[in-house]
């Protein structure tokens, strides 16, 4: 499971933007290097300042990576299964925003594992879904 990959990339202390794409490049086999995914670094902890989630716009970035050929707007599939993930992470959350999911996950003894475990959830989840339609 993605989750399994997940909980260990945040063990070797990547923040949960980090921690998703690593996971999701090893599950999906995406091909990024390790300089590809130094570029999610910033936008952990809600891109540093309790904004959209770290580890959503890692999952996001993940879509992305499987859905489209070159460009989003020559992609048919990348709206809706974007949009399907996101408002799954809203039916769990009712936010995306990570100063609003942080209180009802983050755990002292575990910092944001369980708002990981949860994208990667739905992530999957979603994936599966709507490759399921295709």
């Amino acid at each position: 499971m993605l989750r399994d990959i997940a909980e260990k990339y945040y063990g070797q202390n990547y923040n949960c933007a980090e921690t998703i794409i690593r996971a999701g490049n090893d599950y999906y086999e995406l091909g990024l290097h390790d300089r590809d995914m130094k570029m999610m670094a910033a936008y952990g902890g809600g891109i540093q300042t309790g904004n959209t989630c770290g580890a959503i716009l890692s999952a996001a970035a993940i879509l992305s990576m499987k859905y489209v050929e070159a460009k989003a707007h020559e992609s048919k599939e990348i709206k809706p299964v974007t949009v399907l993930m996101i408002r799954k992470i809203n039916a769990k959350y009712g936010h995306v925003e990570c100063k609003y999911i942080k209180p009802q996950s983050w755990k002292p003894e575990c910092g944001c594992l369980v708002t990981i475990s949860n994208v990667c959830d739905i992530l999957e989840e979603t994936i599966k879904e709507y490759d399921d339609l295709l």
